[in-house]
């Protein structure tokens, strides 16, 4: 998977970085066609140790916490783009919700993107820009923007949008599953 992200990055010109700190609150999602991976993911949960988003944006999250607020994030996310990219991203970040919002409670989801994909997490999955543009020391220094997710906006993405046809192209929440899908999955998971 490292190296599905060193490809990605370099192929943006951005360094993949160093190997992000391994905490015991993640979990990281792959999608995989047997040995071949073309999708990644690692989804994070706050605890005692933060979040890696804390490293640039300690004010901010400090600011989002608060009672009954469960943060979690995303880190290390890449896509091989011969494979059908929208509709890889849109399983990973159903997965990461399913696993964070259904399974483990989380409310907020936090992402530190290249401020040239703030449009598309945007437009595609209602984000909000929560941090200004900063040097991150984890990519040798390439900018980051953090972007905040209200995880309640994606249960109404998903009741109305998931698993129907991409008749709406502006939304990566067409390839999510649709509700019965999800409450099948997380069946066979119990």
């Amino acid at each position: 998977m490292h190296r599905l992200v060193e490809r990605r990055y370099a192929w943006r010109g951005l360094p993949a970085g160093v190997e992000p700190r391994c905490q015991a609150s993640s979990l990281t999602l792959a999608a995989s066609c047997g040995e071949n991976i073309f999708g990644t993911a690692t989804l994070g949960m706050d605890g005692p140790a933060g979040l890696h988003a804390d490293e640039l944006y300690g004010q901010e999250l400090a600011r989002l916490r608060g009672p009954g607020v469960r943060l979690c994030e995303i880190t290390r996310l890449a896509v091989e783009t011969s494979y059908n990219t929208l509709e890889v991203l849109g399983t990973l970040f159903h997965l990461a919700y399913i696993h964070a919002r259904l399974i483990r409670g989380a409310t907020d989801l936090v992402i530190e993107v290249h401020p040239r994909h703030v449009g598309f997490y945007r437009r595609m999955l209602g984000f909000v820009q929560l941090g200004e543009e900063k040097p991150c020391p984890r990519v040798d220094n390439a900018p980051a923007v953090l972007l905040h997710l209200d995880l309640r906006h994606v249960d109404r993405q998903i009741a109305l949008r998931g698993g129907a046809p991409s008749w709406q192209p502006r939304s990566l929440y067409t390839y999510f599953l649709s509700r019965d899908e999800q409450e099948e999955l997380l069946s066979a998971c119990a």
